[in-house]
């Protein structure tokens, strides 16, 4: 019996809440479920979803520590987004001034990808379909 069904969602902690709240919900297009204030805490907590699907979880938090993010660095190595074509979402990125690694094929799946980063320099992979 497998009691794992699916992921529910991937927490991300970032050092400026409204550059990355405005890097998810306005350039990357998740929709905002819940926003919620945490004073005890000092931190938002920001609720997105994917078409329809809960997602990620965007905290702020005072004074975070940076995270070693490259290269391979042990922990999360980065966020992924299926897309269904590469070369109209990489048009959207140049539209945007956001720079991309060059589009490179799977030598497994034989599919296209690409890495970009988030306001905190997350990788974003997007993947094509």
């Amino acid at each position: 019996m497998n009691l794992f069904k699916k992921i529910h969602h991937i927490a991300i902690i970032c050092a400026n809440y409204e550059a990355s709240k405005k890097f998810y919900t306005e350039f990357l297009g998740l929709k905002i479920e819940r926003e919620n204030f945490r004073k005890d805490r000092n931190s938002y907590k920001l609720d997105l979803s994917l078409n329809g699907e809960y997602v990620i979880e965007l905290f702020s938090f005072p004074q975070t520590p940076k995270r070693l993010s490259r290269p391979e660095a042990t922990g999360l190595r980065h966020l992924a987004f299926e897309v269904d074509n590469i070369l109209e979402a990489t048009r959207y990125l140049e539209k945007n001034n956001i720079i991309f690694e060059p589009i490179r094929i799977d030598e497994y799946t034989n599919k296209k990808f690409t890495f970009f980063s988030d306001p905190d320099q997350l990788p974003i992979e997007l993947y094509e379909k």
